[in-house]
């Protein structure tokens, strides 16, 4: 079988709760990134806020993107390492269900779980226990798998971790001997801190398609406007997009720069928005779609992310993305 996208990345449960910001401020959480923490203190997190709804969804950023370009009618594989328990079954019965292709074994332990809080300007601010995530191995990798796909996607927060870093690295190296294209979302700001000198040289040398925020793309280069840091990184990258929130996005292919319009939506939690708009640009350009379009297609799909909890559409809402951009 082949696929359009083999995704590389940690499996993660999102235990959503919504809290106002001065919860966080009391409990010397910074806003608006992942932080990685202690199952000790998501449970503290959680029994203070024992008062509030907790919503499970299945998370992790490639995963997000992954089953947003199946939603969609693409083909898709995923290697991430999985629990043999309850959170670990339900992330592999959905990849199932959507027809996702898996090749990693469930190990002994916990499945990786994310406490998301939002604030009611729904941003989205994360607590995260990586639990077997972190023992995805280079073997772990599907070689036949990559070559059989026109792209790679691979997650920056794999760059945390030793052994989920050498995966990520491997996947790469895989790719470019195989004549496989390499898309590399950065993930989250405080990775470029720990993880700059990893991050250019793959950006100088390996990746065919780089996904980051306005904030990743100005700390990447130095330059305090989005689209002069887009125009940098182009510099070294074939296609780029650049997130702008809600005032849409700036996509960058062979030399030209598209501006990309935000959709008008009412946020409930931006959670997974970045994760969908990749979807959206990878469905896109690997179903002949115009650079421009697949934009298009990536604001739309976020866009209706966001309107929800949670950072997996329900069934059918990727196919309607893709109908509101053919309008």
């Amino acid at each position: 079988m082949s696929y359009d996208v083999y995704g590389v990345g940690n499996a993660i449960m999102d235990l959503q709760v919504q809290c106002d910001d001065d919860f966080l401020t009391a409990n010397g959480i910074e806003k608006g990134i992942m932080t990685l923490t202690e199952p000790d203190r998501q449970q503290a997190i959680l029994k203070a806020l024992s008062d509030h709804d907790v919503n499970y969804c299945s998370g992790g950023s490639a995963a997000n993107t992954v089953v947003g370009i199946a939603d969609m009618g693409g083909k898709t594989a995923y290697a991430s390492q999985t629990a043999r328990d309850a959170f670990g079954q339900q992330y592999l019965d959905e990849f199932k269900a959507l027809g996702v292709a898996t090749h990693v074994e469930a190990v002994d332990g916990d499945t990786g779980t994310c406490v998301v809080l939002i604030t009611p300007d729904a941003q989205r601010t994360m607590l995260t226990h990586l639990g077997v995530s972190v023992g995805l191995k280079a073997s772990d990798l599907d070689e036949e798998a990559i070559a059989k796909s026109k792209y790679i996607y691979v997650e920056g927060y794999l760059f945390a971790g030793p052994e989920t870093k050498k995966a990520a690295l491997k996947a790469i190296d895989i790719a470019k001997r195989v004549g496989t294209k390499v898309a590399l979302t950065v993930s989250d700001p405080f990775l470029i801190d720990i993880c700059r000198d990893d991050f250019q040289a793959l950006i100088e040398n390996a990746v065919d398609l780089l996904f980051c925020n306005e904030v990743e793309a100005c700390a990447l280069t130095g330059e305090a406007d989005p689209t002069d840091a887009a125009r940098a990184l182009h510099q070294h990258v074939a296609n780029v997009a650049v997130t702008l929130g809600k005032e849409g996005s700036i996509v960058l292919h062979q030399g030209d720069v598209f501006s990309v319009a935000g959709v008008p939506i009412k946020a409930m939690d931006t959670t997974g928005a970045g994760d969908m708009y990749a979807a959206g640009v990878l469905y896109g350009i690997t179903h002949d779609f115009t650079w421009q379009q697949a934009g298009r297609l990536g604001s739309h799909a976020a866009a209706k992310v966001v309107a929800q909890l949670g950072a997996r559409l329900p069934a059918g809402f990727g196919k309607e993305a893709i109908e509101a951009v053919k309008k």
